[in-house]
This record gives C-alpha cells, structure tokens and sequence, in this order.
C-alpha cells in the first residue's frame, strides 16, 4: 500500500498538459518542433538499409586468367550445378586451370573428346569476377565476401544492428540523464560522420569496425527526437506525431534510397551521397527546444518556463504569470535528487512483467520487420523495385497505427497487427510455385501488419512508462528488440535447411507474443505518467471492460 505523502506528490504533475493547454495544440511552436523533428528522422530510413544494396551479393564466378585457352575451353571452364531447381554455373569452383591448358593445348574439344563430369575442379584460387549488370560495386565484390567467406555478408549486417543494439540502451539512459535534445544532435553526429568515414576503408575489418560505430546513431537519434516531440506536443498533436510523423518520415528516407541507389551504382559514392543531407540538420539546435516535461522531472523549472513562455510568444498567446505552481517546483526538485536507471523497470512486479512482455513483443516484431524488409531483394529480379515495394508498404502500414491510436486500444491493437502479421506467414508455404505473386502479396501483407505494430509499439511505450523512466524504458526495449535485427539476416539462411523455415519461425513468434499481450496494461485515452505510483495504477484492457461489466450490473440492480 502506497504512502499518503507519496500519493500526494504524485499528483503535482498529473496535469502537465492542462498546465500547457493555454498553448493551444497546433499554433506555430507546434509546427515547427513538428516538422523540425519529422525531418531529422528521414536519414534513418536510408540508413537503416542501405545494408541492402551494400551487402547484395553480385553474380559471380571464378576469374580465368588471360592464358592461352580455346574459345570452346573459356567458355566451358565454369561447371553448371542446379541451383533450386535450375542450371547455373557455379560460383565456387572451376576446373582446373592446368588440366583445362593441357586438354585445350593438345586441341580436345569440351564435351565431345572430354567427358567434363570426369574433371578435377579447384576453388577460386584467382578470385571471383562479378558481374556489373546492376552494381558497379558493393562490399560483397569488393572485399570478396563470397563462398568460403560468404558468411562475412550477413555477419556485416549484425555487427551493424549491434551498434544499434548498444547505442539504443546507451543512449535511452543518457536521454534520461542529460536532456532529450542533446543525445538526439550527438547521435546524428555520430551517424553523419562515420557514415563519411566508411567511404575510406581499405578492408572490411575496418569497414565493420566503422560500420559498428555508425550504427550507435543510427536508430538512436529516432528514439531521442520519439520522446522529444512526444513530451512537447499534447493532445490528438502528440499522437500525430507518434505514429503518423515518425514513421512516414522514416518511410519517405526508406523510399528515397532506392533513387539514390540506382543512380548511384559505387557502393562508395552511395555512402557519400547518404552522408550529406545529415550536414543540414545542425542549424536546427537552435530551432528544437529541450523537453520541458524533462526539465521539470529534474527540477529545473526556471528552464521549462522560459520554453512555455517562448511558445506562448511564437503562438501569440498569453501566458499566465506562474506557469508551474510551487508545489509542483517543491516536488521537481526533490525528484530531481532520485535517480532512476534501468533497474527500476525490474523491480516492481507488474512493472517489471510488462516490460519483459514489451521485449518479447518488441523482439518479435523486430525480428519480422527486417527479415521481410532485407528479404526484399528476392521479391522481384530488379532490386531497386524491390526495395521500393518494400518500403511503399510501410506508407499504409503508418496510415492504419495512426487510425488505430486514434480509435482503438492500445492492447487489442498489438495483438490483433501480430496476429494478422503471422498467419500470410504460415500460409506461404502453403502457396504453389507458379503463384509466385500469391508469395509476394502474403509477405507483403504480412510485412504491412507487422509495420503497424512496431509503430504502435513506439507510441504505445510512450505511453506506459513515466516521464522519469520513459526514455530509459524505450532505450531498453529497443536494444531487447535490437537482438532480432542482429539475428534476422542469419534467420534468412534457415531456407537452406527448410525452404519454408524463415516464415514458419517468424509466424510462430507472432502467435506467441500475441498471446503474451493480453497481460499488458492499457493506456488509450490517459494522460502520459509523470511518477512511477502513476504507471502502477495502469491495468489492462480486459480489466477496464470488466469493471465497467460490474458497474452496468449494479446500476440495473439497484433499478
């Protein structure tokens, strides 16, 4: 049972957004915090996948020296294997050179004085050539990340999804710690700069290395600017931007990458072009304000006031002559003494419970979107289209999370995107061979749900956790999340044991933590927590309509 004086204290902020409602919801500070932030997320889209095109491997096969060979022999001097059901010539393996130069020196002709299944073949002991049809280069040609070091392709993505992995969990605490605005402008720095930097590297032990250190920023300046337009903007506005503004913002950086690919054929020059536009976003330190709801958990209200105040000014209203009462300052400053770090999500039982159901959720959801997402080069023979298909999906997927922030609940919504997100998986393999377009609409359907979800997911924990553990909270479950992205290029290799066995896990994983939903709390209609008492008064979905069962029951009683 809580304390009276720590009910009390809880209080003092329960009405942060009344407190600001003289601001209005959409004037002119509004707008441009709005907008502001809506475009420091775009080089997140292209950045998160330009794993994509980076990481394709080329058709290659083994470089043939310029010796003296026949015609029939150069031509013939690959061996075919079947490839999933097809001829190809082999990527491995060539006969070998010096048998290949005798037979051919002593005029035998392929296939008519030699049986070629007879021959001896070698690996690629001169390299590969690969083929320049749709790349002029990426790292898979140009570090030779093929055969026995193909496992070095998909290894490159999960030391990149690792740095995201440590960077969401550094900087979700650093947030809480030093102020929402400063990590958000750190982390775009950090991803500017060493996506530059990659454009120099001679091997790919460096490139990775670098590679690790750009992923630090890549999705933590999304969190950072998530929870900063979150605890600014109030109302139908914060919801907006939550699903809707976010996401879309990401989506049209996710859509400009193909553009920039496709004209931009040098994975090199590639890099260079994506690590320019970050240089535009410094100016705007002095156009985005700090969050005021942060201010105030740490006790600096002089601070928080003189941001209302400014946004009065620009919103040509009037502010009232004291902002925040002194009971409100007397709390701020005692709370700013408390510190608060990923343990106090651990402690408390139903705390605790929902943030290890918001990992495995989150984990899931994670794991899908960029299983489907870098499966998308196999969706069409023109990557560029593909990639494109691929991101254009996730405009209606944003469209529906911010209808269903809007109307729905919180929890009926999370369970009902994994459940419709899984089940076009379990039906894949299910689909014949020659419906190849039946494949590619279910995955796409599926892909669809599972976007609406992991959007509601950033909005949704917004909601739950506190104003002092908020962006501690999405920090951590964005780094469990992170784990899924890290294994999803790996997840895609399970097709060589089982052709169907990518979908199956990810299908299975849906069904799971759908299942696991239904014990979290709801946060539809409710004012954001500003103190941890706040977040443990949240129940869930089914114990709101239970209630509201019980008191339409008394009513008709009593009548």
């Amino acid at each position: 049972m809580e304390e009276p004086c720590k009910e009390k204290n809880s209080l003092t902020m329960t009405n942060y957004d009344d407190t600001v409602a003289f601001l209005g919801q959409w004037g002119r500070f509004q707008r441009v915090v709005f907008f502001l932030l809506c475009a420091s997320i775009v080089p997140n889209g292209f950045g998160a996948f330009t794993l994509v095109f980076l990481t394709d491997t080329p058709t290659h096969h083994c470089m043939v020296p310029d010796v003296n060979l026949t015609k029939d022999w150069r031509e013939t001097i690959i061996p075919t294997e079947v490839v999933n059901g097809k001829q190809e010539l082999s990527s491995c393996s060539r006969f070998r050179l010096d048998v290949v130069r005798n037979l051919s020196a002593r005029g035998f002709v392929p296939g008519r004085d030699v049986n070629l299944t007879d021959l001896e073949q070698e690996a690629c002991v001169d390299g590969w050539s690969y083929s320049t049809d749709v790349y002029q280069s990426t790292i898979v040609s140009e570090f030779d990340l093929v055969c026995s070091d193909q496992w070095k392709q998909p290894f490159t993505s999960t030391v990149f999804f690792l740095g995201v992995l440590v960077g969401s969990f550094c900087s979700g605490q650093l947030s809480d710690r030093f102020g929402r605005k400063p990590v958000l402008f750190a982390t775009m720095a950090v991803q500017t700069v060493f996506t530059f930097v990659q454009i120099f590297t001679a091997s790919w032990t460096t490139f990775i290395i670098i590679l690790f250190i750009n992923g630090l920023g890549q999705i933590s300046n999304y969190i950072a600017a998530l929870v900063l337009g979150a605890e600014i903007l109030t109302g139908s506005v914060r919801v907006l931007y939550s699903s809707m503004g976010t996401c879309l913002s990401f989506a049209v950086g996710y859509m400009m990458l193909p553009l920039f690919a496709y004209f931009l054929r040098d994975w090199r020059s590639l890099m260079l072009a994506l690590s320019l536009p970050g240089l535009a976003y410094f100016p705007l330190w002095w156009f985005i304000p700090e969050s005021p709801r942060w201010l105030l958990s740490k006790g600096r209200v002089t601070e928080a006031e003189a941001i209302v105040r400014k946004a009065a000014k620009w919103n040509k209203v009037q502010a009232p002559a004291v902002i925040f009462r002194d009971d409100e300052v007397n709390e701020t400053k005692t709370r700013s003494k408390e510190h608060h770090s990923v343990l106090d999500l651990l402690r408390k039982s139903n705390i605790r419970t929902t943030t290890l159901i918001l990992c495995l959720v989150s984990f899931t959801m994670t794991t899908a979107y960029f299983g489907l997402s870098f499966n998308a080069t196999q969706l069409h023979a023109n990557p560029y289209i593909s990639c494109f298909i691929s991101a254009a999906v996730e405009v209606p997927a944003y469209i529906s999370s911010w209808l269903a922030l809007r109307y729905l609940p919180r929890q009926l919504s999370i369970i009902g995107t994994l459940l419709f997100g899984g089940l076009p998986l379990f039906l894949v393999q299910l689909v014949p061979q020659n419906l190849s377009n039946l494949t590619l609409a279910l995955e796409m359907l599926g892909k669809y749900a599972i976007t609406t979800g992991t959007a509601l997911m950033f909005a949704y924990t917004a909601e739950i956790y506190p104003t002092v553990l908020r962006n501690t909270a999405t920090g951590t479950w964005t780094t469990v999340s992170r784990l899924g992205s890290c294994i999803a290029p790996f997840l895609l290799k399970l097709r060589i044991y089982l052709e169907y066995l990518p979908y199956i896990t990810l299908g299975t994983l849906a069904v799971v933590s759908a299942f696991a939903a239904l014990f979290l709390p709801e946060s539809f209609g409710r004012p954001l927590p500003e103190t941890i008492q706040q977040m443990h008064k949240r129940k869930r979905y089914s114990d709101h309509t239970q209630t509201l069962g019980q008191r339409q029951n008394k009513i008709l009683i009593f009548k």
